[in-house]
């Protein structure tokens, strides 16, 4: 049912993953592109793939850190004809739910968030959120049901894309790998210990999550002209937000005024995004967040990463484009 092998990370590069604090029991590698995810993966690979997909459903596929979050709340707005009181009003996770969320997360890493939260039935409870995979949450949702996934196509539903539409969004790994870093020693359950020239070194040999970055992209990339899959790009939709909302919303056959636009692309804007969007109710759980790590939502910009270095600056875009020329991808312009 599930046509992938799925193995333990073993030798050299289990001893590299092992700056990921967070994941104690390890990582596992999938299939022949060798997808780098947590090892509870492997406990819940058949069932994600395998899930029944209904032909309303929309999702937003990215590799982590493209702008998922914002597109979240972009698609659920047009696609429920901008209700902006409801999504005030229910958290964007309940509206739009993290698919496979709950791989992110094993066992011994939970035991010891509700032992130091002193085993607070409260906690106890929104914890059981963090373990719910994505398709036994999908069973009782109404439609139509939004799905956020990092997963790349090959690891989903084959009926996926040819059932439903879905919005694919990429962004430059150079921004991606910056937020990435910041993001991985933000959760706990992740836990990135180094610097990020350390952090970039595993980036590049497909050593950090969800990675290799570039099957994911050249996946997305290969289904760009399916009539049921958007491929959009970050930087696009940073420097044109408002003729991106309507190419959105004709995609979801979801028309809407310029007024209407205007008044999303505001709402959308980084400042107010940061502000407004109702991301979850969780309560204050110890252990999940680290307290000196940078926000969840960053500064959402091109470039002027100072994390890189001038030689790190010169190697990083020799691999850029030593990997870009093996594909017809061709990105926006952007700074480095």
């Amino acid at each position: 049912m599930f046509p992938y092998e799925v193995k333990p990370v073993v030798g050299e590069r289990k001893e590299h993953l092992k700056s990921f604090l967070g994941q104690k029991e390890g990582f596992v590698e999938v299939g022949p592109k060798k997808w780098m995810l947590p090892f509870e993966y492997s406990n819940h690979a058949e069932n994600y793939y395998n899930f029944e997909i209904r032909n309303d459903d929309i999702w937003i596929m990215t590799f982590p850190r493209s702008g998922t979050t914002w597109m979240q709340e972009l698609l659920w707005l047009v696609n429920n004809n901008l209700d902006y009181e409801t999504a005030a009003k229910i958290p964007l996770n309940d509206r739009f739910p993290f698919y496979e969320y709950n791989m992110l997360f094993c066992e011994e890493f939970l035991n010891h968030v509700v032992k130091i939260n002193n085993e607070n039935p409260t906690i106890v409870q929104a914890l059981t959120r963090h373990k719910t995979p994505g398709y036994v949450l999908g069973h009782n949702m109404k439609s139509p049901r939004h799905f956020k996934t990092h997963l790349p196509p090959s690891l989903l539903s084959p009926k996926l894309i040819d059932t439903c539409r879905v919005v694919y969004v990429a962004r430059n790994p150079f921004d991606v790998a910056v937020s990435l870093y910041h993001h991985n020693q933000l959760r706990s359950a992740i836990d990135f210990q180094g610097d990020f020239e350390k952090y970039w070194h595993l980036f590049e040999e497909n050593l950090v999550p969800y990675t290799p970055y570039w099957e994911h992209i050249k996946e997305g990339w290969a289904k760009r002209n399916h009539p049921n899959f958007l491929f959009l790009f970050y930087e696009d939709l940073l420097m044109d937000l408002p003729s991106n909302i309507k190419k959105i919303s004709n995609f979801l056959n979801k028309p809407i005024n310029d007024d209407q636009i205007n008044r999303l692309a505001n709402h959308l804007h980084i400042d107010n995004f940061r502000k407004n969007v109702n991301i979850s109710s969780e309560p204050k759980i110890n252990g999940l967040v680290n307290p000196n790590a940078q926000n969840f939502i960053r500064r959402g910009k091109i470039g002027g990463n100072e994390e890189f270095t001038e030689e790190l600056k010169l190697k990083a875009m020799k691999w850029y484009q030593e990997n870009l020329a093996k594909t017809d991808i061709k990105f926006p312009e952007f700074k480095v």
